[in-house]
């Protein structure tokens, strides 16, 4: 019952950091309520993504005829409980992967809701209704986040459901609505889209994908729109009526008031961090605007009590929370660790066309006072996106004039996911435009864009 650790919650931030932390020789415990791999790997990051390439795949075979081939349209339709199903199945198999983890690192793992207990203890409630007691010389709790409930969108988990229903509809709605444009809500929308359903997006602000460059934004409505998905910005969901089998959705926009009926309302309006009833209070532990208060080594205001992921004041994202975690374990550890360089964070949204961004955009890096150099380079031009046959989006590299510090890159189309790394790593060491511009990129690939981009930055660019 005594451990060097307890982590409680198997997210991507208290899986990673009980891993390292064995790896460091620590002996580790961790308390999960559900499954192995928290919301991330269950119903959120790992699912989501087998849904939208179900979704890319279906767009393709509904353009083959584009790439030379041909199929019988009469006998092209979407099994949309079979797509459900494949997402689940893909999800079930990485949570057992993280099983095997465990047991490879001789990581204990209890199944039960934990409760923090001063004099860093922890008491645990397993299924069976038995309480046991945990302690450790150090506490890090990872217990993540849910979806936002707002009051005037009252989810129901019928007719207004949260991102973990959308996973698992029965069957494809004929009409949703989606509150909420961030990567929850564009990435539903957009695989909701491509299944067959109609979609109504409504975003609050001025634009969509709004913590993105505007003209990311721009592209990505284009994008949507040309689609069939129905755009509303400036536009809000006031209040909404539910009945046996429509939901009426009342809208205010900045023209009018209007109101529309749907099968169902997903609303994305962001999450609320798992923090009740976790024994914060009863601890001691700082809180400040629902989010537990941390240093830059996640210590909490209670010696020994550490909090990582969607908990603390940091993106809400997976990889964020898993380098917190190692962070964390390895200051527990004394190996000095480097802290996190919040500024250098990529940010991905895996709808269609994909957005992957880091650093600042065109307006943050204006307000701040730099003289730009900025570059963009379409798609259209490059010669891999025209044999691969989609040509929609660009790459857009900002630099700072003066020392050619690469201030922020913003990229919308197929594949930039896997590229925004070249951005972050090449920020990471300093990387000038210069540099960037003069590393040999292989031709012909989607990477020669950010090549191309900066050229361009630097109106050196071949082909444009």
């Amino acid at each position: 019952m005594n451990f060097n650790l307890i982590v409680i919650g198997s997210g991507p931030g208290g899986y990673v950091a009980a891993i390292r932390a064995a790896q460091l020789g620590l002996k580790t415990v961790v308390i999960e309520k559900e499954e192995l791999g928290g919301i991330c790997l269950n119903w959120g990051c790992i699912p989501t993504k087998a849904l939208l390439k179900s979704a890319q795949v279906f767009n393709y075979l509904k353009h083959v005829q584009s790439y030379g081939l041909s199929l019988d349209e009469r006998t092209l339709s979407a099994d949309f409980p079979a797509v459900i199903k494949r997402s689940r199945e893909v999800a079930q198999k990485m949570s057992k992967g993280i099983s095997f983890l465990m047991r490879k690192n001789k990581i204990k793992v209890i199944f039960g809701v934990a409760k923090l207990q001063a004099g860093k203890k922890v008491s645990v409630l397993d299924k069976e209704g038995k309480t046991s007691e945990y302690t450790a010389d150090h506490i890090i709790i990872a217990t993540g986040a849910r979806s936002r409930n707002l009051p005037n969108l009252p989810q129901d988990g019928k007719k207004v459901i949260g991102y973990r229903q959308a996973l698992v509809l029965s069957e494809l709605p004929k009409h949703m609505v989606v509150v909420g444009s961030g990567a929850i809500g564009a990435e539903f929308a957009y695989f909701y889209n491509a299944m067959g359903a109609k979609v109504t997006l409504v975003e609050y602000l001025s634009r969509i994908v709004p913590l993105e460059d505007s003209e990311i934004s721009q592209q990505l409505e284009r994008s949507l729109k040309k689609n069939g998905v129905e755009v509303l910005t400036s536009s809000s969901v006031e209040r909404i009526e539910a009945s046996k089998d429509k939901v009426k959705v009342f809208i205010k926009t900045s023209k009018e008031d209007h109101s529309l009926e749907a099968d169902v309302v997903l609303s994305a309006v962001g999450i609320t961090p798992n923090i009740e009833d976790i024994g914060l209070e009863e601890v001691g532990i700082a809180i400040d605007k629902g989010r537990v208060v941390v240093d830059h080594f996640y210590r909490t205001s209670v010696e020994g009590y550490y909090a990582i992921g969607d908990l603390v004041q940091s993106p809400a994202l997976a990889h964020v929370a898993s380098a917190e975690g190692v962070i964390c374990v390895e200051h527990i550890k004394g190996l000095n660790p480097e802290p996190l360089d919040y500024g250098n964070i990529p940010s991905c949204t895996y709808c269609g066309p994909e957005i992957a961004s880091v650093g600042l955009t065109e307006e943050q890096a204006r307000e701040k006072g730099y003289d730009l150099k900025i570059g963009k380079f379409p798609f259209t031009a490059l010669g891999r996106a025209t044999a691969n046959g989609d040509t929609e989006g660009f790459v857009k590299v900002i630099f700072d004039a003066k020392y050619g510090e690469w201030l922020g890159c913003h990229m919308i189309g197929t594949g930039v996911t896997e590229m925004i790394a070249e951005a972050v790593t090449s920020r990471k060491l300093e990387t000038t435009g210069h540099e960037v511009l003069k590393a040999v990129h292989p031709h012909p690939t989607l990477s020669e864009a950010i090549m191309e981009a900066t050229a361009n930055a630097y109106d050196e660019c071949i082909h444009l």
